[in-house]
């Protein structure tokens, strides 16, 4: 009889591609077909409707209630005429994915098709049932989700999703989009004062981000076959295969074709929605892939990405693949992130970090440029805590990814321009004057150079136009760290423009007050700024020198929450109180327990009940040979050394696991649920599950390969 695996393979080489045909060839005919956006309102409210929805996106004004019933009736019109028959709040908790409860337009009381304007704004889903941090106990369930005009209406698989925030009874914040357009708030507020030293036509300031997606994608049924892959999302065991990701030949690679083809599937489902995606490539490891949308308001842009995950995952089913989001789903090979590219862009079309041939301009590039820099220097700790969770502890720093030390990477260019600025007061930026990379070829002609390098193993890096936050994990729900980016620059920028208008007020010319300021920050922040290699052993000693912190594991980075300087920077800008960040900090805490929990489970499911008894079947074969050897008076000495390499594997593989759920046992009775935390961290991943999984792998290597029970590595690569 075949076993799991065997079949599994089986059902892989067996697969036939799935025809994609998109609805036209010009994605401009049905890029947001399934949003009831800006030109569908525009078609479907009347003018003066229209115009108050209008002003509730750009000034955050509320919607009156006699509006909100115009616009429901308009959305129920055109979702139905879309064959739709149900609605949700869709909203985004904090267990980092999205909520969504459906009700039917159909009233069975009034036999007709309703929607009002009351069940648009408001509904009512259960606040105790989701991750809460004591805010509601379980008696206490009422919460509620409240629509969030500023990001569109969309239809996803026949149902109406309203966009909205979820707060507690008591007004506290229980997801991500509450307290990201808050902070979307604090930079508005706080760059505009900025911008107004340079041009008083600014009214408006807005984050914008661009989010590329990094992912894997195998087999379902190879998925199916890996219990620790459908429980903790990712192999807990494997051994490293001969051939991994050493030939560096998979990134940019050819797109194997059932992958392609599922690309292309998602890409439609995802334009249909509004998701302006443009990129898509293969990544470093072997299976791995990523896909990047063009940069949009920051709001929208998170609310695409979550919608965008689920739309990957749901499209990858129709193609018999599932796609992994977790950080490291194979250890040995690179782990996937997100990178997150955030800009600020005025109101009158300026983006506020992009370099210039203007003098004016350019000096507005650098106080924000300057600010920003300071802001990550003054809270590297809040920033690392806004990436931190189980999964990307596996990934940072892991020769792949950016080091668990925040710093600010800027290129030669801009180092020189900075240092220029601090020692004499000169700001110069040439912007016009390109230099060319002659290649001595006659075909090809001069490629124009940057004015700086990328540097893959910065966390918080300028590119060009925007900084590069590339320390957030795949799965991570982007709201959170942004949230934490717009505060802290909005923290600087609130002293910034105070500075300045002290500078003045004593005299000083504006633009010299300016300079005097910048020179002061950019001396208090030079300590973050590095331009080499982050991944080096001697930048963990050199950032130690300099007193940068290197908060390597989820528990110790989580304590910046629980800080003083933390509660009075969210409760300064009105983006969380204190009650909504100790309630972060205990859920977070609670989410890295319980992901180790349940690899530590895995771990000991999978050894006990499924490795070590096929390491005793294999072990009385070898038995069988030894005894038939000594019986026909040849050497078996080989055999006996196996038959005692698999007990002592076995016996070590039993006594770690024992030992790891008693340690476990011992934890989970621990009052302080940041020591338990820590606990985890040390008494329980550190201690057993590198030892656990070394036997696994030397028994891997003993046990013969048509007996092993569970999928390889490069079955589940390398298949195509």
């Amino acid at each position: 009889m075949a076993t799991l695996r065997q079949q599994a393979l089986s059902m892989v080489q067996a697969r036939q591609r799935v025809a994609v045909k998109a609805p036209s060839n010009k994605i401009s005919d049905y890029f947001g077909t399934n949003v009831f956006g800006i030109s569908q309102m525009k078609v479907s409210l009347a003018p003066s409707v229209y115009k108050k929805v209008m002003e509730a996106i750009d000034k955050g004004t509320k919607i009156d209630n006699s509006t909100a019933e115009e616009v429901a009736s308009a959305v129920k019109t055109w979702a139905m005429a879309k064959g739709v028959t149900h609605y949700t709040h869709w909203f985004q908790p904090l267990t980092g994915s999205t909520a969504e409860k459906h009700d039917s337009f159909y009233d069975a009381l009034g036999g007709l098709e309703k929607f009002k304007g009351s069940a648009l704004v408001q509904q009512e889903p259960d606040a105790s049932s989701f991750p809460n941090g004591g805010i509601r106990s379980t008696f206490e369930a009422r919460g509620y989700t409240a629509w969030d005009p500023s990001s569109p209406i969309f239809i996803f698989e026949n149902t109406l999703c309203i966009p909205t925030i979820f707060v507690s009874y008591t007004g506290e914040a229980l997801d991500y989009k509450t307290p990201l357009l808050k902070s979307m708030d604090a930079v508005n507020e706080a760059a505009i004062k900025i911008c107004q030293l340079f041009d008083r036509n600014v009214k408006k300031v807005q984050p914008s981000l661009g989010v590329e997606q990094e992912y894997f994608v195998i087999d379902k049924a190879l998925y199916a076959a890996r219990p620790d892959l459908v429980m903790a999302g990712r192999t807990v065991y494997g051994h490293s295969p001969a051939r991994g990701q050493q030939l560096d030949d998979h990134y940019f690679g050819s797109i194997p074709t059932r992958v392609k083809d599922f690309m292309v599937d998602f890409e439609i489902a995802a334009l249909e929605l509004g998701i302006p995606v443009m990129t898509r490539h293969n990544e470093v490891a072997p299976g791995q892939f990523e896909v990047a949308p063009l940069f949009e308001e920051i709001n929208k842009a998170t609310d695409h990405n979550q919608l965008l995950m689920d739309v990957m995952e749901k499209v990858a089913e129709r193609h018999d693949l599932k796609v992994l989001l977790h950080e490291k789903p194979f250890a040995g090979l690179n782990g996937s992130g997100k990178h997150n590219n955030w800009s600020l862009i005025t109101d009158t079309g300026v983006n506020l970090f992009q370099p210039s041939n203007s003098a004016r301009e350019n000096l507005q590039f650098l106080t924000f440029l300057v600010a920003t820099i300071k802001a990550v220097y003054d809270h590297s700790d809040l920033l690392r805590a806004s990436i931190a969770s189980a999964g990307n502890d596996f990934r940072l720093g892991a020769n792949e990814a950016p080091p668990a030390i925040i710093s600010v990477f800027l290129g030669a260019t801009l180092t020189e321009v900075l240092d220029e600025l601090e020692k004499n007061g000169n700001l110069k930026i040439e912007k016009g004057d390109n230099m060319y990379m002659k290649l001595g070829i006659s075909k090809i002609p001069e490629i124009i150079l940057d004015n700086t390098d990328r540097n893959r193993t910065s966390p918080f890096a300028f590119t060009g136009n925007k900084f590069e936050f590339r320390a957030v994990g795949s799965q991570a729900n982007v709201a959170g760290p942004m949230t934490a980016l717009n505060v802290i620059v909005a923290d600087v920028l609130t002293d910034m423009a105070k500075d300045i208008e002290k500078e003045m007020s004593s005299g000083k010319e504006k633009k010299i007050a300016i300079v005097n300021v910048l020179r002061k920050y950019i001396k208090d922040s030079k300590k973050v700024r590095f331009e080499g290699d982050g991944y080096s052993d001697e930048w963990a000693a050199e950032a130690e020198k300099r007193g940068l912190s290197n908060l390597k594991s989820t528990p110790m980075a989580l304590d910046v929450y629980s800080a003083k300087k933390t509660k009075e920077l969210f409760e300064r800008h009105n983006v969380m109180n204190e009650v909504e960040l100790h309630a972060r900090h205990e859920i977070l805490l609670e989410n890295f327990m319980m992901k180790v929990q349940i690899e530590g489970r895995v771990m000991g499911d999978l050894a006990l009940n499924h490795i070590i008894p096929t390491a005793i079947l294999y072990q009385n074969k070898i038995i069988q040979n030894a005894n038939g050897l000594k019986g026909l008076g040849l050497d078996h000495t080989a055999a006996v050394e196996t038959i005692k390499e698999i007990s002592k594997h076995v016996e070590s593989l039993k006594a770690d696991i024992t030992a790891m759920v008693d340690a476990r046992k011992k934890l989970n009775k621990e009052t302080d649920l940041v020591k338990m935390a820590k606990g985890y961290q040390t008494e329980v991943k550190e201690a057993y599950f590198d030892k656990i999984r070394y036997a696994v792998d030397k028994l891997e290597l003993l046990v013969d390969d048509e007996s092993w029970p569970l999928v390889k590595y490069r079955e589940m690569l390398f298949l195509r």
